[in-house]
């Protein structure tokens, strides 16, 4: 730190409890009492450089030997006077950056200019500040934590607190601190030493350059200023046209000092233990002020630091107008948040749920709004292609996992309404889901958490659930779901089948690509043997397809008779109408032609042992339908 040296004289001052003397061998013939402190002085030190004590001496009472003055209101209190009485002795002394402003402010006070004597108080520390101080970042800084408390009102108005917040403003533009060092007085010239160890003059580097930091290397030193003057100093960058986005980070760092919650994963430093915490009405101001510097943009600061702000913002039951702009920031962004961060807990005492659900809701709405703005993905908008090939490149398919994960977490709440769980899974569009596995978790963990619900309310939620969209191991655990009301059980039957007809079809076609190739590498008994167990493997299938179609039928005859439907003609052609009601046609047992393929052995293998544990897990599924329509 930065020091200048004042006085000639070694110190005569001595403390004795609660009173100071001055040891200069003659008697003292004055007390100035500064708050609990009194100070036994001499009378021709003190008027000879101070107006305020000049008057107070001549407009002491006479009849008393020894003069006593109050100083109530001097900056600094005793501690700063105490300086002064050694600079009226010319005793040794020490300017600095901690002592600076209230030297300042008491001379300002007790009228030390130059008409009471060359060099005085006044004219010595105004040189200090402004040639020294204001010239290193770190002076500067230190200088103006000490405006504070009964100090902050004179360097109001001395500017001293306006010169600081602008030459740590200017500085902080720069590209680092190194060019701001702690200058100090030497032949007259202010000289520093760069951390290579080359001398600057000025501010110019003569040898090395000096190292350049990063635009961030000041966010942690402004966390030891004061909500106000760091709210006043974050003000006056952002009028210097210093970037919203090194501002917003500044906003982050001192918002995860101060604010509880923030900062509990942190490893605490030395400068945090000494910090007094903000008040609940600080906390308020702070999170208001931060809501008002930031501008309403995407990326400027993470989505889990908005998300905090935001439970803290109902935690301390902030306006309703500072939450919504905090969940409209949120909503902007929504794509890069977890569920573990919506997981915001309900503060309010008329919901009896466990999560505020309505605000995860709100945050979606927002999203959503700013998508179709935007012009984000949608069936129309969007190549389909573009959609299957990279679901997760886009915001809105993001959102839509988002939103899945959530409904997982929040579904075990037996206080989570029906209408509030099926509103959410509704709000997201259709087109945002390239498969509906995680939303169907979601719907299978809130009916097992609410088996009160009627068979009513099970179908109501699951039209949310498009069945189309249900991976093979979905649609076999679907299957054998007891929670599942018949209609969708069904649907999930009709739909495995015809996947099961797909992924046949299309294993075909690999082999007829491959025949040509593989016809070339192979001899001809080889070639042979692989025709012979190519045509096992498809008699297999044709069996496992006819059983298939046995299985419907036996099927279609059980529901004939619970419905007790007597004209067998018109349930026939009711069963066969049931698969397009269900959204999708029965494929026939002789459709398509099976041409003989010259493939591996390998291959075939691989198809006959999957398609044998279709069969057994089809026989499962089949048996416990069966058994729920009897």
């Amino acid at each position: 730190m930065a020091c200048m040296k004042l006085g000639s004289r070694a110190d005569v001052f001595q403390r004795q409890g609660q009173a100071w003397f001055c040891r200069t061998g003659l008697p003292s013939d004055i007390i100035v009492e500064v708050g609990d402190i009194s100070f036994h002085l001499h009378k021709f030190p003190l008027l000879s450089r101070s107006g305020v004590l000049a008057r107070l001496i001549a407009e002491a009472p006479k009849e008393r030997e020894e003069c006593v003055i109050e100083l109530p209101d001097i900056p600094g209190g005793s501690k700063t006077f105490e300086l002064v009485a050694k600079f009226c002795y010319n005793v040794k002394l020490e300017l600095t950056a901690s002592n600076i402003v209230h030297l300042r402010c008491a001379a300002e006070h007790l009228q030390m200019t130059e008409e009471y004597g060359d060099a005085n108080l006044i004219s010595q520390t105004e040189t200090f500040l402004n040639q020294v101080v204001l010239r290193s970042w770190k002076d500067t800084l230190k200088a103006l934590q000490t405006c504070d408390g009964d100090v902050l009102p004179y360097a109001e108005e001395l500017h001293i607190v306006k010169s600081c917040i602008e030459s740590l403003s200017g500085k902080a533009s720069s590209s680092g601190p190194n060019l701001f060092g702690w200058p100090i007085v030497e032949q007259g010239l202010w000289s520093m030493q760069s951390p290579g160890g080359s001398v600057l003059w000025n501010g110019i580097s003569i040898g090395a350059k000096p190292n350049i930091s990063s635009s961030d290397w000041w966010y942690g030193d402004l966390t030891t200023l004061s909500l106000p003057l760091y709210m006043r100093l974050i003000a006056v960058m952002e009028s210097h046209g210093i970037s919203h986005k090194i501002i917003a980070g500044s906003l982050v760092v001192y918002a995860e000092k101060f604010l509880p919650g923030f900062n509990r994963h942190k490893v605490s430093d030395e400068s945090s233990n000494h910090l007094t915490p903000l008040s609940e009405e600080e906390q308020k101001i702070l999170l208001e002020d931060i809501d008002k510097l930031l501008p309403l943009q995407r990326g400027l600061v993470p989505t889990k630091f908005l998300l905090g702000l935001l439970r803290l913002a109902m935690i301390l039951q902030l306006s309703p107008s500072c939450i919504s702009s905090l969940e409209k920031r949120i909503g902007m962004q929504l794509d890069e948040a977890t569920a573990e961060d919506l997981l915001i807990p309900n503060f309010t005492c008329s919901d009896e749920t466990l999560y505020n659900v309505d605000c995860v809701q709100r945050v979606l709405e927002h999203f959503l709004a700013m998508d179709q703005v935007a012009g984000g993905a949608s069936p129309c908008s969007t190549d389909s292609s573009h959609l299957i090939g990279s679901p997760s490149q886009t915001p809105i398919t993001m959102v839509a996992k988002l939103i899945d994960g959530y409904l997982i977490e929040i579904a075990p709440d037996v206080n989570l309404k029906l209408p509030k769980f099926q509103a959410l899974a509704a709000a997201v569009p259709e087109f945002a889901r390239p498969l509906d596995d995680d939303l169907y978790r979601a719907i299978d963990m809130y009916l097992k958490n609410h088996p009160w619900l009627t068979e009513s309310e099970r179908e109501q939620l699951c039209r949310v659930m498009d069945c189309q969209k249900l991976s093979l191991e979905a649609c076999t655990h679907a299957a054998q779901n007891e929670r599942l009301p018949l209609r969708v059980i069904v649907q999930v039957l009709f739909f495995e089948q015809l996947q099961l007809r797909t992924s046949v079809a299309g294993c075909f076609m690999v082999s007829d690509n491959l025949e040509g190739s593989r016809y070339l590498l192979r001899s001809g008994a080889t070639a042979a043997r692989e025709n012979q167990i190519l045509k096992v493997g498809m008699d297999s299938m044709r069996m496992r397809v006819c059983e298939l179609e046995k299985e419907c039928s036996n099927m279609r005859k059980e529901i004939e008779k619970l419905s007790g439907v007597k004209n067998s003609t018109s349930s026939t052609s009711s069963w066969g109408n049931m698969p397009m009601l269900l959204g999708f046609k029965m494929c026939s047992a002789n459709e398509g032609s099976v041409r003989k393929q010259k493939i591996g052995e390998s291959k075939v293998k691989t198809l006959k042992n999957r398609y044998g544990k279709h069969k057994n897990s089809s026989h499962g599924d089949k048996a416990s339908i069966s058994s729920a329509l009897s």
